[in-house]
């Protein structure tokens, strides 16, 4: 007898522990941080809950894209083809390589130059995707309109004209192999890494040679009219885009030449460079194209789908609506979070998710043109120190999947958002989940109820056009976006 009360005293034990260890797990699973901050789940004073929330794919395609880029963000040329979430990418650039000294000439002589090559050199940053496809960047002469020094250009619009009979490359045109980009060059006066070359015909360095100081290079006004700028895109195959530092000092038009010395006895050689000068201009035209697409089949159709699909700006995002929301009754919230999680995908190892994701609120009754705000009390804007992105859940938590894959979390601080909601402080708001490179928009001012519309633009994200990521919807079977509850009752 008394053998069998120990038996399951032990087992009523090891059963309490594990309860025990159970629900402390199960907490910290989804909070990850502040743990220590929450009461323990009781189900008698501190109540947890899942509220089912709704998603719906969109794409900035359809809805208008408002994102400039600057000649200080990177920029991205080359095609993607064949994603098979997303479709097909062609990024192309649009920029300036002038003259750094006006007034004077940019070669060594003028008379007697025997031209041995030209070359483009793009300063290289990354690659972003199938990078074992060689592709052919092709250059151009940009026709009309010309750049303009410190203007910003919409990434969505190819703002300038070229002839495409008119390629300026070195013929044939070489298909360059994108795993070398950041291998060790040695050529005449330059031993670097990371660099483009892309090879022009001589004909275009004979043009540059025969302007002077009396009109192409006498000021910058007059050398736009004989030479308004370069447009470099990739043709044929290929499924990867790179980035560029366009403004870097080792970005360049190189000109390499022969020419007799100037106190005879000889030839010297010699290579003369045009660069990206702060009169410099340049546009990144990102062109998206979902055709044949998974994301195609659910973007716009209004219908909520187990998979929600966000590809960084220019891309696409998804509109969360929680219908639950307005009926929760009024009560202490200890954290609310809206859960993100990946859907692992085979294609992921080529294209991997965005550094961050960001979420904010659409809101029809703002004034200024631009209807969306940071979320109210969750990511308020400090005069001192701007947002607190990393509170707010912006970047991802390392996880995995059922299946062992690895994954990445997204948990967004709603806590103080939510609090405000169930007293009746704030209205119900649908959300706007994306990555883009900055963000905009009505914030609300910490510790005041004050909003200001006219933050300056705020880079979340390191760049554009690179990241996208599949997430599970409100309906997925087992990996859901859902908003998370702790609360006590008052």
């Amino acid at each position: 007898m008394k053998k069998d009360t120990l038996i399951l005293s032990l087992i009523a034990i090891v059963s309490t522990v594990a309860i025990l260890f159970s629900a402390c797990r199960k907490i910290n699973d989804y909070t990850e941080v502040g743990g220590g901050l929450i009461p323990p789940i009781d189900n008698i004073n501190t109540f947890d809950t899942t509220i089912t929330v709704q998603t719906f794919n969109d794409s900035f395609q359809f809805s208008g894209d408002s994102l400039y880029t600057l000649k200080s963000d990177e920029q991205f040329v080359g095609l993607i083809n064949n994603d098979p979430l997303f479709g097909k990418t062609d990024a192309r650039m649009f920029f300036e390589l002038k003259n750094p000294y006006y007034g004077s000439y940019p070669l060594s002589r003028k008379d007697s130059v025997k031209i041995d090559s030209i070359v483009m050199v793009l300063t290289y940053v990354e690659r972003y995707g199938d990078s074992t496809i060689p592709q052919q960047f092709k250059v151009y002469e940009i026709t009309n309109p010309q750049m303009v020094a410190d203007s910003y250009y919409l990434v969505r619009r190819e703002h300038f004209l070229y002839n495409p009979a008119n390629v300026l490359n070195e013929q044939p045109v070489q298909a360059l192999d994108l795993r070398k980009f950041d291998d060790s060059v040695k050529v005449f006066r330059d031993t670097s890494a990371n660099q483009i070359r892309i090879r022009l015909d001589t004909n275009f360095a004979r043009r540059l040679v025969n302007y002077d100081t009396t009109n192409a290079y006498k000021n910058d006004t007059i050398f736009k009219t004989f030479f308004k700028g370069f447009a470099l895109r990739s043709e044929g195959a290929g499924n990867a885009v790179v980035g560029v530092n366009i403004g870097a000092t080792t970005t360049r038009l190189a000109i390499y030449y022969r020419a007799p010395k100037t106190a005879g006895g000889g030839i010297d050689t010699a290579v003369s460079y045009l660069y990206f000068t702060p009169n410099s201009s340049s546009a990144n035209y990102i062109k998206r194209d979902y055709s044949g697409s998974a994301f195609q089949t659910v973007a716009g159709t209004g219908v909520q789908t187990p998979v929600a699909y966000i590809q960084k700006s220019p891309g696409t995002y998804v509109t969360v609506k929680v219908p639950a929301l307005p009926t929760l009754s009024n009560r202490v919230v200890h954290r609310a979070e809206l859960i993100v999680e990946q859907l692992y995908d085979a294609s992921d190892a080529k294209f991997p998710a965005p550094d961050r994701l960001y979420l904010d609120a659409p809101d029809p009754t703002l004034t200024s043109s631009y209807k969306f705000r940071t979320i109210p009390y969750s990511l308020d804007i400090s005069t001192i120190s701007g947002f607190d992105f990393i509170n707010f859940g912006v970047n991802p938590i390392a996880s995995k999947d059922v299946n062992g894959n690895d994954i990445k979390v997204w948990k967004f601080n709603l806590s103080r958002y939510i609090q405000h909601v169930v007293n009746g402080t704030e209205p119900v708001y649908d959300f706007r989940l994306y990555a883009p490179m900055t963000i905009r928009g009505t914030a609300r001012y910490q510790g005041s109820t004050l909003e200001t519309s006219s933050f300056p633009a705020t880079y979340l994200n390191g760049n554009t056009t690179i990241g996208r990521v599949r997430v599970g919807g409100g309906n997925h079977p087992t990996q859901r976006m859902r908003l998370r509850i702790i609360y006590s009752k008052l």
